[in-house]
Formats: structure tokens, sequence, C-alpha cells
């Protein structure tokens, strides 16, 4: 394997007033970061799984590299357990409303402040896997001004979502890149039932072509796990950015 340029890779907390705790996030700089410089921003819902499992900060790396990207940051929002995620992530967890307002009115302000972002919509993107691509989705059509760019990986998806997709007025802001596995008909989810991810998926991409959207789809030969998320992350940072 060819060895490319490094980026760095940083821990930081900040104390987030919607949430009332502490929030943990680690930031990917590129190998040649340099303040004199502008970036995109990307944030990554499950962060630790998109650095660990996703290895985004190696691609990131190759793509920059190769040219393939523009300048991008990518910042990740680790998860502290499955019933965090949750909360935070499901349409219905309790903290889902609070989350969002705090990637939208803390999380962008503070980074803007801290590195050198540019402040546009189109300029920023969502990225998460499952409920994360769910929550991703669900901040881009409430802020579609602070975000224009959102890549769902197997998003669970329910009549909310959909309804959510639908009543949203101004689909000509957002691109959005989606993939689900033509597998995920039995995917075990967090409150131990297994659901079947395909069908609606199908009915959101459905949704999705029917409006003005900016938008990809495919369908993968695989399951709801990192082994065919992991792959497929290339195109997407690619196409959006």
């Amino acid at each position: 394997m060819m060895e490319f340029p490094r980026g760095s890779i940083k821990e930081l907390t900040f104390q987030s007033q919607e949430l009332g705790e502490e929030m943990q996030i680690l930031v990917y700089l590129p190998a040649n970061f340099s303040p004199l410089y502008k970036y995109s921003l990307l944030i990554a819902q499950d962060g630790r799984d998109y650095f660990q499992l996703g290895r985004i900060g190696r691609m990131a790396d190759e793509l920059l590299h190769e040219r393939q990207i523009e300048n991008i940051i990518i910042v990740g929002i680790p998860y502290k357990d499955v019933t965090d995620r949750r909360k935070k992530y499901h349409p219905e967890g309790e903290q889902n409303k609070a989350y969002i307002r705090f990637i939208a009115h803390e999380l962008v302000p503070f980074l803007d402040k801290e590195f050198p972002t540019y402040h546009m919509g189109s300029t920023r993107a969502l990225i998460g896997d499952s409920l994360g691509a769910t929550v991703s989705l669900m901040i881009a059509l409430e802020y579609p001004h602070t975000f224009g760019k959102v890549v769902l990986q197997s998003p669970f998806v329910n009549d909310e979502v959909i309804e959510a997709v639908k009543d949203f007025k101004e689909p000509q802001l957002l691109q959005i890149y989606h993939v689900i596995g033509k597998e995920e008909t039995h995917v075990m989810m967090t409150n131990g039932k297994t659901g079947n991810f395909l069908e609606p998926n199908r009915r959101l991409s459905k949704q999705f072509s029917e409006m003005p959207f900016t938008y990809e789809y495919e369908e993968f030969n695989g399951n709801h796990t990192w082994t065919y998320w992991q792959p497929n992350l290339k195109r997407a940072l690619t196409t959006i950015f």
C-alpha cells in the first residue's frame, strides 16, 4: 500500500449547554493543514467508528494527496454507549432535539471559530451510519442553510423520517448521497428487535427522487456492517467533496 502524508487527529472536549454535558470531539486536520487556507467541514456521528472502523482519516489522506477531494477538516462525535447513542440519534430519543440543536447552535459556531472553515452551508456536510445517518438527515432538514450535504449509510427510516422529507420546503439546498445494502432485511436493532431496513430505504429513496434534491442512491451487495460501509466511503467522499 502506498504511503501518503498523514494528517493528525486530536481530541477536544467542550461543555454543551443544550445537552448539559461535556462533549468529546475528534478532529482530523490534513497533513498540509495551514490556517492560511480555508476548509470544508465534515461532521461524523458515530465519530470513533468512522475513524477506527471506517479509517476515514487514512482515506482522506489518500484522496487529498491525489487531489480527488477539496481541503476538508473531519470532526467525529463519539457516542458513550448504545443507550447514549439511541437517546441522541433516534427520532424518538429523549435527547434527540437537544442533540440536533447542539450540532447546529454550539458545535458549528465553535468549529468556525477554532478552525479556518468556509462559513457556508454548501461547504458543510454530515455523515452517519444507521441511526447516525438518520440524525444527520434530520439535522440537515432542520438547518439546510447550515448544512448543504449529507451522506446516509444505511439509515434507520420510519414514517417520521419520510414525512420530514416530504414536508421539507427547500430541497434544492441539499445534496444527498444515500446507500443501503440489499441484504439489510433482518437488521438487529438497539432495542433487541430485528427490522427490515431495505424496504423503508427504498421508500425514502423514492421520496428523495420525486423532489429537486441533488441526489445519488446506490444499493450495494451486503449487509448492515462496516465491512460494506468502509469501502463505500471513498465514493461518498469524492461524490460530495
